[in-house]
């Protein structure tokens, strides 16, 4: 298998109960390397852009609004089949239906605070990378 990159962010309601270190432990447990990392408060510009994708769908006001609620932990992690690791170690988005174990079941309290955001595609991986990344700011 190639070593891909994905992109992850640690969303809102998981800098506010402190579970950074928590979640960047399954992150590494998973066999990912966190290759770049930083904690940045979105701006309603920055949260609109970035899921511009879900633009007309009716939760879109709130999803933007829970993103600048408070900080968030924009990553880049490394590794073997890294789209699909990561997304097996978040979880189902809703954690009523992620397996246990998984972040979203351990630390999500709903589908709206779900904990984390995980790129679900190589090419997705690349523009969410390049939005919160220069290149020399990741550091395998």
């Amino acid at each position: 298998m190639a070593i891909e990159r994905t992109f992850s962010i640690l969303k809102p309601d998981a800098t506010r109960r402190n579970l950074t270190g928590a979640v960047n432990a399954k992150i590494e447990k998973a066999g990912l390397r966190i290759v770049a990392q930083k904690r940045v408060h979105m701006t309603r510009g920055q949260a609109e852009t970035f899921y511009s994708v879900h633009s007309a769908r009716p939760f879109f006001g709130e999803l933007v609004d829970s993103m600048i609620s408070g900080p968030v932990v924009v990553q880049v992690l490394e590794g073997e089949n890294a789209i699909k690791t990561y997304r097996d170690v978040m979880g189902a988005t809703n954690p009523a239906n992620a397996d246990a174990g998984t972040i979203r079941k351990e630390y999500a309290v709903s589908v709206g605070e779900n904990t984390v955001h995980g790129s679900d595609a190589p090419e997705t991986a690349a523009i969410e990378i390049a939005q919160w990344f220069a290149g020399n700011e990741i550091v395998g």
